[in-house]
């Protein structure tokens, strides 16, 4: 199953809806059954959402597909735990030592907006990198969770963009700063449950693009630690509830790392794209300029 949660250009209400994905068209899930609500979460909490869906789209009218503006797959998830260093390319190009325990941080929600939505570059900084990212939606409580039952408890699979704001990223040993600013860290739009995809989400062309300039092009089955692993370990230490997001870390390429360094600048959109699920597009603004027309 694919889905998208978004606003259809021209529905009577305001609320994000969730719709189900078909080629290029999308049912309206929400308008066919208000306990969907208008986030992923009446899906992840159902019983069979699978069998729900079916019944609700069958003979059910279709919009196209690029008449939906993106909100995120979860509004208010209870965190969004992110894991850096998980290709060993990219941790040789930041300098880094190969590390024995997954690189773990954690983003705020104000650092997180829905694909399509403009990726803010602060005031204070030009140094707006890019990072594309695999990104696991989990649908079952998992603590103390063993690798081979992880995989179990995940909803869907989705595409995010880790934008960071390197010189405050290297402030402090915690990267914490660099990875919060506000509207840096797209999601979406397109959530991909399990079973249309190979296992763990493994083998994936996974790239980074502005325009014709490839930035970053790598495959999901370079990562050190798999998405089951990494489900696994966090689980030993945080309980994984149903809407989380988790991250899982970048391919070489970014902007820092190149000669001369390469900064996102207002004015582009930089395109992240994981095989199988889709393609987050977000352009660039620059803080000042969103104060300016606010």
């Amino acid at each position: 199953m694919r889905f998208i949660v978004g606003h259809a250009s021209g529905q009577s209400d305001s609320d994000a809806h969730v719709f189900a994905i078909s080629g290029s068209q999308a049912t309206d899930l929400t308008a066919l059954d208000s306990s969907i609500g208008n986030d992923l979460m009446g899906l992840i909490q159902s019983d069979d959402a699978a069998a729900l869906v079916q019944k609700l789209i069958t003979g059910a009218p279709a919009i196209a597909l690029d008449s939906i503006t993106p909100a995120l797959p979860v509004a208010k998830p209870s965190k969004c735990i992110c894991l850096g260093l998980n290709y060993v390319d990219h941790i040789k190009e930041g300098g880094y030592d190969i590390p024995e325990y997954p690189a773990l941080f954690m983003r705020g929600l104000n650092s997180l907006m829905p694909a399509g939505a403009p990726m803010v570059r602060p005031g204070c900084s030009e140094q707006l990198d890019y990072e594309v990212e695999l990104m696991v939606i989990i649908g079952k409580r998992a603590r103390h969770v063993s690798e081979a039952d992880a995989l179990k408890h995940i909803f869907a699979y989705t595409i995010f963009n880790d934008g960071s704001v390197r010189n405050y990223q290297r402030k402090t040993h915690q990267w914490t700063p660099g990875k919060n600013f506000d509207a840096t860290g797209p999601i979406g739009p397109v959530s991909v449950t399990p079973d249309e995809l190979p296992e763990g989400a493994t083998g994936l062309k996974i790239e980074s693009r502005v325009g014709s300039e490839i930035l970053q092009s790598a495959n999901t089955s370079e990562m050190l630690w798999p998405v089951a692993k990494t489900l696994s370990l966090i689980s030993e230490f945080a309980t994984l509830e149903p809407g989380d997001y988790v991250a899982m870390g970048t391919p070489p390429g970014v902007g820092h790392a190149r000669t001369p360094q390469r900064w996102l600048r207002p004015g582009e959109t930089i395109d992240v794209e994981i095989e199988g699920i889709g393609i987050c597009s977000s352009p660039i603004v620059a803080e000042e300029d969103m104060a300016a027309g606010s």
